[in-house]
């Protein structure tokens, strides 16, 4: 098993860091900030551990393909998304379909979009709190949140 300090030293070393995520997704935190922005090895690990997108760079945080991976698997890590990529439909959509109560790092005009809250509620009926009243009030959601 690989280290965190071995990881340390060999920050630079793709190869070594391609292994040692391979093993463990996690140690991609110590990797160097030129290698957390690869995204060739950034995705590799993002596939094994979604929420690894925290230590991706902020130019991955803001590639769509990157975060769409980290969202389908782990979906509250929407979270570390640029604000531009937290916007988008297509984003937020796939975050929430993994874990509806992400509805609340919804844009506010996301936050109104029939099928955001559709597929947020449909995963947990509690991501209704974040959800405008007037929103709830539209019949489709009203049939959403009365459903046992």
């Amino acid at each position: 098993m690989i280290s965190k300090e071995e990881v340390i030293e060999n920050s630079n070393n793709k190869e070594f860091i391609l292994k040692a995520i391979e093993e463990t997704p996690i140690l991609i935190e110590f990797a160097s900030d030129e290698l957390r922005d690869d995204k060739e090895l950034m995705l590799e690990a993002i596939k094994r551990n979604g929420e690894v997108l925290e230590f991706a760079s902020d130019r991955l945080k803001n590639d769509k393909e990157v975060v769409l991976t980290a969202v389908k698997e782990v979906g509250w890590v929407v979270c570390y998304a640029s604000e531009k990529l937290k916007a988008d439909k297509e984003v937020l959509l796939e975050a929430v379909k993994n874990k509806g109560i992400i509805v609340k790092y919804a844009s506010e005009r996301l936050l109104r979009d029939n099928d955001i809250i559709i597929e947020a509620l449909k995963q947990n009926k509690k991501a209704a709190i974040f959800i405008p009243k007037e929103c709830r009030e539209r019949e489709e959601i009203k049939a959403i949140l009365e459903e046992e």
